[in-house]
């Protein structure tokens, strides 16, 4: 069996640009773990070579705290110790149904929040955590962290306050970070990226709703009609991409149509 040189986390791996992240990452000589609320038998039974590794978890984010000691043990074994790179990809997250906060019920405004920054962030720390301990051996790989975010976490939107406000709060979780992991001589680099319009399931849940909920419903479906929304595979490629950019992290907050 060879040796894994490079280790992928990608949550959200079953849909939308999740599941186009989690197809073009998988390379020899990779670990690839995903992460999704419903994984479906193709992914769990992808063909691997033997020098790749790949697994899909079925996982609920809304509680992720086992799930990032899961994930860390896992970090910690096996050939995963031994690669040169671990990048965790934070893509999952939750649209509340558009409409007033008052018309959000409480689970809906709760799970939101912790699928978009509870569990970004207790995924971050558990393999920050387990570079630490390998890093006490003097075998530390480098690690880049990704968070997925949006447009809505930089400029708000009436009818989406819960998850504007998740990925606002994504965007300064990742300039705090960023500013910890500068103070260690190989420090974590971190980008809160806004990945721009693609054509999810989250833009038909935002085109479909009810103009009279949904202000900016007419807005959203202009885009669709127009044809101005990327490929889940376009914006997949372009994030993959900017992994490989020498200046991933110089700048935190950033938007991929500025590449």
């Amino acid at each position: 069996m060879n040796q894994i040189s490079e280790v992928f986390v990608i949550t959200g791996c079953s849909r939308g640009v999740g599941a186009a992240l989690f197809q073009l990452a998988q390379q020899p000589g990779r670990a690839l773990l995903g992460m999704a609320r419903q994984v479906s038998a193709e992914l769990k039974t992808i063909p691997t070579s033997a020098d790749a590794s790949v697994e899909a978890w079925t996982v609920d984010l809304s509680d992720a705290a086992g799930i990032a000691k899961r994930m860390r043990d896992w970090l910690l074994r096996d050939r995963h110790v031994t690669a040169l790179r671990w990048v965790l990809i934070n893509n999952a997250a939750l649209l509340e149904a558009p409409g007033d906060l008052a018309t959000q019920t409480s689970e809906q405004i709760s799970a939101v929040l912790r699928v978009g920054v509870e569990a970004p962030m207790l995924l971050a720390s558990a393999m920050l955590s387990a570079r630490d301990v390998l890093s006490s051996q003097g075998c530390a790989p480098r690690v880049q962290i990704m968070n997925v975010s949006s447009g809505l976490g930089r400029r708000a939107m009436a009818g989406t306050a819960t998850y504007c406000a998740a990925k606002a709060g994504l965007d300064h979780f990742s300039r705090a970070l960023a500013l910890e992991e500068a103070t260690k001589p190989e420090g974590a680099r971190v980008v809160s990226i806004a990945p721009g319009v693609i054509d999810t399931d989250m833009q038909q849940q935002l085109r479909s709703a009810s103009p009279d909920m949904f202000v900016a419903q007419q807005d959203f479906a202009s885009l669709h009609a127009s044809g101005r929304l990327a490929t889940s595979e376009q914006t997949a490629t372009q994030l993959l991409e900017w992994l490989q950019r020498a200046d991933f992290g110089t700048e935190v907050v950033c938007d991929i149509r500025t590449q």
